[in-house]
């Protein structure tokens, strides 16, 4: 194997392995930051190694191992410069408290959560809510999705300075509120959990529809979105909302490949080709709505998102769309997340179920919420429903402004191209 062909492996293999052994270091020193410097040493390690001895047959364990041995050097380093500064008396006792008896072994295994996988403990560190959500967002897919601070820059158009120290920061904030690398208890969880799929969400929606840009898309991060969503489901089985969200992202993902043309031009759903839909995106999608459901009770925001999205799946033709059980949907969805977007998704929904002029007194409604007064698809949405109506100029002044709000560059010229259309230009 050639040295950039070893490079290149040594590459594969750390996007997939990172997380798994900076949460297993993490285990040992109980300090994120230090666990991705000592794991980031394995790795120079390997590329310093592998190409004169080749690939081992197992990288990803070699890794560990060199990983924990370093991390066992440095908790032994450390505890040698503390020794050298107490006292014998100390010394001893120090000592002693290593070695623990089986009865304490016994009481902390009592005290382990039900779940207490270290990649978990790592997801509900990264993700820990003292971070603000763009720390979480960078830290999440440094330490969990392996990618360097140059594609997180490149993925969300910020300098790699800025994503370097927000990570820092990030790291820094974790260690000064003595954050434990640990998997909340079961009445802690919810919270904590919530912020987990928040932030694996948000990456996803980065990649399914960018903020802003010259791309109407950035799949790389709706790939590492459902990379996460699928660790996090196998971790934790039992957690119905777990399910939910990766039924929505898979269900979503199915039709990345229609979203643009052969130009790159946003595609919107109900002119889609379904045939370019992935079948198989869509089947795992379905199977873990249903294990949403089979972990009983009521579905929560992202199983009630993934069934939206599961009419539109099941639906070969926009024509076979079932709107009134979109409209319902939504009503439930209100009701577990109330939100003006949520409402506004619901107009247009009635719009379809019950003809445009029903969907936008619901969207004129929502005109003055404050909270939308910078969402561009408001005025879209009165656009779509206006130029139903055959009120041509509103739709167009509808569809300009907000073009004129969106700061993706594909998002606008669609708009604008919806514009020119509805005035018949």
């Amino acid at each position: 194997m050639t040295q950039a062909a070893t490079h290149r492996a040594i590459e594969a293999v750390w996007r997939i392995e990172a997380a798994s052994i900076i949460a297993g270091v993490a285990r040992l020193v109980h300090d994120v930051g230090l666990a991705e410097e000592i794991a980031q040493d394995a790795l120079v390690t390997a590329l310093s190694r592998w190409p004169d001895t080749g690939v081992p047959d197992n990288p990803g364990a070699w890794l560990m191992t060199t990983a924990k041995n370093r991390a066992r050097d440095r908790l032994r380093l450390d505890k040698l410069h503390t020794r050298k500064h107490e006292q014998i008396g100390h010394e001893l006792e120090a000592l002693q408290a290593d070695v623990e008896p089986d009865f304490v072994d016994a009481l902390d295994a009592a005290r382990q959560d039900d779940i207490g996988d270290d990649l978990l403990r790592l997801v509900f560190t990264a993700c820990h809510p003292v971070l603000s959500t763009e720390a979480r967002v960078a830290l999440t897919l440094r330490l969990l999705g392996g990618l360097s601070t140059a594609e997180i820059a490149r993925a969300f158009l910020a300098s790699e300075s800025t994503i370097a120290q927000r990570i820092v920061r990030a790291k820094r904030s974790l260690s000064s509120a003595n954050v434990p690398f640990e998997v909340p208890r079961a009445e802690d969880r919810g919270p904590r959990l919530a912020s987990v799929l928040e932030v694996i969400y948000l990456i996803f929606n980065e990649g399914y529809s960018a903020t802003s840009g010259d791309d109407w898309m950035r799949p790389a991060l709706c790939d590492e979105a459902l990379r996460l969503g699928r660790v996090l489901a196998g971790l934790a089985p039992a957690e119905s909302e777990v399910h939910g969200l990766v039924a929505l992202m898979e269900i979503h993902a199915s039709r990345l490949h229609a979203r643009t043309d052969t130009q790159g031009r946003p595609v919107l759903l109900m002119e889609q080709d379904r045939g370019r839909w992935d079948l198989l995106l869509i089947r795992r999608g379905l199977a873990a709505l249903d294990r949403a459901h089979a972990q009983g009770g009521t579905l929560g925001p992202y199983a009630l998102q993934a069934e939206l999205a599961a009419c539109h799946a099941r639906a070969h033709t926009p024509q076979d769309t079932d709107w009134p059980r979109i409209v319902a949907l939504y009503d439930a969805l209100a009701q577990v997340m109330p939100s003006p977007v949520v409402e506004l998704n619901r107009a247009v929904a009635v719009g379809m179920a019950f003809g445009p002029q029903a969907g936008l007194d619901l969207a004129d409604a929502l005109a003055t919420d404050p909270a939308l007064a910078n969402y561009h698809w408001l005025p879209s949405v009165r656009g779509d429903l206006l130029a139903k109506l055959g009120r041509r100029a509103e739709a167009q002044a509808e569809f300009e402004r907000a073009a004129g709000m969106t700061r993706n560059v594909r998002e606008r010229e669609l708009l604008l191209a919806r514009a020119k259309t509805v005035a018949g230009q």
